[in-house]
């Protein structure tokens, strides 16, 4: 018999410490760990984390073994694992109800349960009484079991059991949106059961989607059946939500130790290395102790402050926490793992001594891991005076079965039994490597041999959808459908994915389905129901958008494929021509780069080889033809037949891929949209809504048959519309008009054939006001407000002040959300459509500039529609009336460059260009960058010039006179260029809520020297800071909500001026600045101190006019903040006036 290797007696002495520690817990029957012996219950997360020791010790065994009795070792450890991960399998599949319903209601009450009965799999809690939903313990779950299944351990034994895994993957998916309970199961930090958005949670089901993607759960013995599909777009939303709330944890948890997990093992879920460092540092810096990590900033659980007999806390009662965190050794077995994962020994050597330091020696000297240390009753002051000085004392679980893993797998490791690659079998540890630069193909198709005749003229050949068969282009929606089915499994009631609509990175791969290549146009290009498709230069935007999306979040193998169909509604409106918006998009993809993306364009057939191609095993047919599953046979049904095929290469011009129907149905005559009674002027529409008299009978009621009448005769388009819209609101949708001799002509029918007419011509205005009309909603705006809230940024809708602007703070359902909007719109059409389209651009700009939301935490759509209004009303010297009429009838595209230059806080000029009035092209609005006038030619590259049709009859307020308007604007804009500039940007960032970087800090200190801030009667009290730090997003977000009582964005930045020159009072070593300061007092003290020293100087009371609203005087709104005459000079000495009587005397005499 061979002697035992020194190595083998070491592993022997580790396989006796699990046994000790681990092992002897677990239930014979089920295979589940009780949390401790006093917790029998069996939670998920500890029970995946605490089974890791014995993975990571069979596969030491498995690679180091010396006798047969080691290989039965690594098998009977490995073995304990799937017993464990089965156990539960077990638990969850008997809530497979909770799955399929939460994968649509998202609800706290249909999650799964995050701890199980040990003996029996069984619940052991209602489901509201306890804070189940936890996204990280589900996703830690699916995490490991990749991982397993990749090291070579059979977990899943059946397909029904895949199928159910499939559906975890859905269940998990939308943890970016998802507000749970996190791994504390405590959700906001205040403990009152409020489930919150967490770092942690979103990185777990990032690095989980990851980890399953095209994983075969049945491992090397798996087929088609067996494969799990995971949609990168929704990765994507995890890592862009990630990076946006990290190193923060949540918004009430300004640090968080769990993050650990998230940027380290096992997750490695953040690609940014220098995001990675930052977290980590900040753990170490805010929450480090001498005995291990504080969880989180006033975490009171089982501190000497915490009462045992209350399940919550009150909120001032968090300050009591402070500085008397329990601390927990737990966390320093990360920062082993984490030393060993990058190859900082020196890290792993300092965590190792620091750990056997807290370390409790069992019986038999066996080491363990307390769950925490926590100071001593009656040393509760001298620690709160003196932090990290007092000693502690173990407390809770011993050993800690979590904790107690991680050291154990943290010693193999260190000690060279087990290699990275090995516990991480999936390399996700290289997820911060540089990835290499992204090309994105192109392959531009033209609709029809017209349209590629056209392009062939401009030299640019392409091929028509027909010539790319056998490969087939279909549209983005019918993709969708087809992942509609996977996971379905009609035993399990499981309906598969929820039909959701497809992001980029979906749509730029190849997909193989049942031996044929198929590929899938863009979502933009794919709109229905919306407007934004019809303008062609928003189709540019948004492909400019995506490109850049695909730069910088692809991360498949092989490249990026866009297939770019062009159509007849990209041909100018002679339809003999290429649009000019769509041609130099084109000419700049082929010389290569387009909106930063380095850009291949290429015939289909030459981007197979390099394209990324995802094979659609879940369609593949079974040895008799038959799909493997019944449950896809629907699916299948549908994807051969030719219902659902996009008719791309029809010859008719009047297929408009964007609208809903077809509109102009040659069966049927158009009543007078073509053949009018009258001769008109096709493009001449007035945008000013026309007075429409109603006909009345004899009793005095309504005609309606005149009216119609009076709809068939009227030649203007805006005159149709108002006749439709009194007949939609007092006949109803589905009146029928009896327009025609044959067929029903419903109002909704002739809302919709005129809808088409104006979509044609392009008239923005009348397209909006039918949308309204007709109710048109864009297609993914619970998507696009989705975007927004998971990037910590609540939305308002509606105009201020409230009840009327209606706050949104969490995701809705799509019905619910158009619901709220209308009802903030308070039954205004324009303003609906309005702040669906600005949600849609907002949501846009999230995504590819985050930098443009910074210190932005609410997001007032009303108001930002009200300042675009006043925007173009100043720059245009026109009226309110009209500038609203001219709001509407921007172009899409020009409407998002114009809410750019708000949001980016740019000087831009707005001018309205003039023509004859018998000209077809109608005047229009150009907004440049100041600074453009007079450039070269080469200086205005680069500038978009944005144009919107305003139609406009002859003869209206709007139309200037004679060309006088124009020279009579430049000189004044040349004499006073400018005046205004500063009450110009405090009304923007009034309106944006933008403050200084680091303001909220700030406030928090003020608060910290007084009792409250009082502005215009609503207390922000200084008991605030005993609940929330000074980091929190939540805090930031309640100082934003009293500033946003005021409806004026100017005076609101005022006001914000004047609490930043408390800033600077509180950083004074004084106690204290006063009791409750009232800062709207501060700001008239300094409003009347300019007022006086104006007079002085000679101002007469025309140039002193003051704001009616808010008593303001307009020259100090107008001032800049530094300088003789500037804002902080009036409002630091209306400061000091205001609280002297708190400050020293030496102080006072300098003001």
């Amino acid at each position: 018999m061979r002697s035992r290797s020194n190595s083998g007696v070491r592993l022997d002495g580790y396989a006796r410490l699990v046994q000790q520690t681990i092992l002897c817990h677990q239930n014979p029957v089920t295979g589940l760990l009780p949390a401790s012996y006093d917790q029998k219950d069996a939670w998920v997360r500890d029970n995946v984390y605490s089974i890791l020791a014995v993975w990571g010790l069979g596969l030491a065994y498995r690679k180091n073994a010396d006798r047969d009795e080691d290989k039965a070792k690594a098998y009977e450890l490995e073995q304990s694992v799937v017993k464990l991960m089965r156990g539960l399998l077990h638990c969850m599949i008997r809530q497979v109800d909770k799955v399929e319903s939460f994968k649509y209601s998202q609800s706290t009450k249909d999650s799964l349960h995050a701890k199980y009965n040990t003996k029996t799999c069984a619940t052991v809690v209602g489901d509201d009484q306890w804070g189940h939903l936890q996204l990280d313990a589900t996703s830690v779950y699916l995490l490991f079991l990749a991982q397993m299944t990749a090291s070579g351990l059979h977990i899943i034994h059946s397909l029904d059991e895949v199928n159910f895994i499939q559906n975890l993957v859905f269940y998990i998916e939308a943890a970016y949106k998802t507000a749970d309970f996190g791994i504390w199961e405590r959700g906001d930090k205040t403990n009152q059961g409020i489930s919150e958005l967490n770092a942690s949670s979103v990185g777990m089901a990032k690095a989980a989607l990851e980890a399953l993607d095209e994983l075969d759960l049945f491992g090397v013995k798996g087929g088609p059946q067996s494969v799990i599909h995971v949609l990168a777009d929704e990765v994507q939303h995890c890592q862009s939500i990630l990076n946006s709330l990290l190193p923060r944890a949540s918004t009430s948890k300004e640090v968080d130790a769990s993050l650990l997990s998230v940027v380290s093992f096992p997750a490695f879920a953040v690609e940014d290395s220098q995001l990675v460092e930052l977290t980590k540092q900040e753990i170490i810096t805010k929450l480090q102790g001498r005995y291990g990590c504080c969880r989180f900033l006033r975490d009171g659980y089982k501190t000497p402050k915490e009462d045992p007999n209350r399940l919550y806390y009150e909120p001032a009662e968090l300050k009591l926490f402070e500085n008397i965190e329990c601390e927990w050794p737990l966390f320093w077995t990360y920062f082993i793992l984490d030393g060993v994962f990058s190859g900082n020994a020196e890290q792993v050597q300092e965590y190792r001594e620091a750990l056997e330091a807290v370390l409790i020696k069992g019986k038999n000297g066996v080491p363990l891991l307390p769950e925490l240390y926590s100071v001593p009753p009656d040393r509760v002051d001298e620690e709160y005076q003196n932090p990290h000085t007092v000693d502690r004392v173990p407390m809770g679980k011993l050993p800690h079965m979590w904790g107690q893993s991680l050291y154990i797998l943290g010693s193999l490791m260190a000690e060279g039994f087990l290699a990275p690659g090995e516990i991480d079998p999936l390399n996700r540890r290289f997820s911060t490597v540089p990835k290499p630069d992204v090309v994105v193909q192109v392959s531009i198709l033209a609709e029809t041999e017209e349209i590629k005749t056209i392009l062939k003229d401009k030299g640019i050949y392409v091929e028509t959808i027909a010539e790319v068969y056998p490969i087939r282009v279909q549209p983005a929606r019918i993709l969708s459908h087809i992942y509609s089915s996977l996971g379905c499994n009609n035993r399990m009631k499981l309906s598969g994915r929820p039909y959701r609509h497809m992001g980029v990175l979906g749509t730029s791969k190849l997909y193989d389905i049942r031996k044929t290549i198929f590929t899938f146009t863009p979502q933009f290009i794919d709109q229905q129901q919306f407007y934004l498709a019809l303008d062609n230069k928003m189709i540019v935007e948004m492909l400019r958008t995506d490109l850049s999306y695909l730069c910088s979040r692809w991360r498949m193998t092989g490249q990026p494929t866009i297939t770019f169909p062009i159509s007849h509604s990209m041909l100018d409106e002679d339809g003999r021509s290429l649009n000019s918006s769509i041609l130099a998009a084109l000419r700049k993809m082929q010389d290569g780069y387009f909106g930063g993306a380095r850009v291949q364009t290429g015939k289909l057939s030459e981007f197979l080889t390099t394209s990324c191609c995802t094979h659609l095993s879940f369609m593949d047919p079974g040895p008799e033809g038959k799909l493997y599953s019944e449950d896809y046979d629907d699916n299948y049904d549908y994807l051969e037949s030719g219902n659902w095929m996009n008719d791309y290469d029809s010859t008719s011009h009047d297929v408009h891929m964007y609208l809903p129907t077809k509109l102009f149905q040659a069966s049927r005559p158009s009543f007078n949209l073509l053949d009018s009674p009258h001769p008109r002027q096709e493009n001449q529409v007035p945008s000013v809504r026309v007075e429409i008299h109603l006909p009345r009978d004899q009793s005095g009621e309504v005609d309606f048959k005149a009216l119609v009448l009076q709809l068939k005769e009227t030649s203007s388009l805006q005159e149709q519309a108002d006749i439709l819209y009194m007949l939609y609101t007092m006949k109803g949708p589905d009146w029928n008009t009896e327009l025609y001799k044959e067929g029903s002509a419903t109002v909704r029918e002739l809302l919709t054939e005129l809808y088409g007419k104006v979509g044609e011509i392009r008239h923005w205005g009348l397209i909006r006001y039918i949308s309204g009309i007709l109710r048109k909603k864009v297609e993914a705006l619970d998507e696009a407000c989705t975007d927004l809230l998971s990037h910590q940024k609540h939305l308002t809708v509606g105009l201020p002040p409230e009840p009327r602007e209606k706050t949104i703070s969490a995701p809705l359902p799509y019905e619910a959300l158009t619901q709220l909007i209308d009802e903030a719109s308070e039954g205004d059409m324009s303003i609906s459509i309005l702040t669906q389209e600005i949600m849609v651009y907002l949501a846009m700009y999230m995504r590819t500039q985050p930098g443009l939301f910074a210190e932005m935490f609410r997001l007032r759509i009303g108001l930002i529609i009200q300042v675009m209004a006043t925007e173009l009303a100043h720059s245009l010297r026109c009226s309110a009336e009209e500038a609203t009429e001219g709001l509407m009838n921007l172009s899409p595209s020009a409407m998002k460059n114009l809410l750019h230059h708000i949001l980016s806080g740019k000087e831009f000029g707005v001018e309205r260009s003039v023509r004859p009035t018998d000209s077809n092209v109608s005047p229009a609005i150009s907004i440049h960058e100041i600074g453009a006038v007079g450039a070269t030619k080469t200086e205005r590259t680069g500038i978009m010039q944005l144009k919107s049709e305003i139609k406009q009859s002859p003869g209206t307020s709007m139309t200037p006179s004679s060309g006088s308007f124009p020279s009579a604007y430049d000189h004044q804009s040349s004499k006073d260029s400018r005046q205004g500039q500063w009450q110009r940007r405090r009304r923007l960032d009034g309106a944006l809520n933008r403050v200084p970087v680091g303001f909220y800090q700030k406030v928090w200190k003020v608060l910290q020297k007084c009792h409250g801030l009082s502005v215009e009667g609503f207390v922000l009290p200084s008991s605030t800071t005993r609940e929330m730090t000074p980091g929190e997003i939540k805090f930031s977000v309640h100082v934003e909500s009293v500033l946003n009582r005021v409806p004026q964005p100017e005076y609101r930045q005022l006001l914000v001026e004047a609490i930043l020159v408390l800033t600077m009072l509180a950083d004074i070593e004084i106690h204290s600045i006063g009791s409750i300061i009232a800062v709207e007092k501060i700001v008239h003290i300094a409003n009347d101190l300019f007022l006086q020293e104006q007079k002085t100087l000679g101002a007469d009371d025309t140039m002193l006019a003051k704001d009616p609203a808010s008593g303001i005087c307009t020259l100090l709104y107008d001032s800049a903040p530094s300088g003789r005459f500037g804002t902080m000079t009036y409002l630091s000495k209306a400061a000091a006036t205001y609280v002297q009587e708190f400050l020293p005397h030496s102080i006072c005499a300098m003001q």
